[in-house]
């Protein structure tokens, strides 16, 4: 009888350690489980999150590039129109350089104007005394001398007997009639015009045929 007893406490406590390690092999399972659970979503997350940096940071580089290409491109055209302005200014001395030096002598130019008149008549009226031939001779190799100084300078005597009439190089003192001039056009210069560097200096004063008629020589308005 005790042998029995014994044997069932026996069977008793062995299905009691089986049902022990079955409950702790189920604890265990689920306690993997949930720290598998657990640590799925957290990298997921983790993951995300370095990628959402990854894209900002790629994002934070373009637009810094552009950034700098834009700044590069502003620069690049401030410097164009620095360089431009650079150029017409240089352009704009020369020119201004050219026509100070073209024209700065003309005030003095013009007031030698009156002089050659004087020895232009000098030397026609000398034509007339031959005794006089010599010492003509010698003021006519002066003025030539002037007249080429002043012409390497710019200076150009207007010729325009036979021109049609044109109020910026010429100033009327008389109308004049004339079977072989046409009418408006110049008959005779009076006094010489001059020009300086292509530019006006002095009108030349001369008679305007009125063509065909009886001759009425005096002032008339052009």
């Amino acid at each position: 009888m005790k042998a029995e007893e014994t044997d069932k406490i026996k069977e008793l406590n062995t299905e009691n350690s089986s049902v022990e390690e079955v409950e702790e092999s189920e604890e265990v399972a689920s306690d993997q489980t949930e720290i598998t659970e657990d640590q799925v979503p957290h990298e997921n997350t983790e993951d995300q999150g370095e990628e959402l940096a990854e894209v900002e940071k790629e994002l934070t580089v373009e637009e810094l590039l552009e950034q700098s290409r834009k700044e590069k491109e502003d620069l690049y055209q401030k410097v164009l129109r620095a360089a431009a302005d650079f150029e017409n200014f240089r352009k704009r001395t020369v020119r201004e350089k050219d026509e100070l030096r073209k024209y700065a002598i003309s005030s003095l130019i013009e007031e030698l104007l009156p002089a050659l008149d004087n020895l232009d008549l000098g030397l026609s009226a000398a034509d007339n005394h031959p005794e006089a031939k010599a010492v003509s001779d010698g003021f006519r190799m002066v003025a030539q001398q002037l007249t080429s100084i002043l012409k390497s300078n710019g200076l150009e005597c207007l010729d325009p007997v036979g021109d049609e009439f044109d109020p910026n190089f010429h100033e009327s003192v008389g109308f004049q009639s004339s079977d072989e001039v046409e009418d408006h056009k110049i008959i005779q210069v009076v006094r010489k015009g001059y020009t300086l560097n292509g530019r006006i200096l002095r009108a030349a004063n001369v008679t305007v045929s009125s063509g065909p008629g009886d001759d009425s020589p005096g002032e008339k308005e052009s």
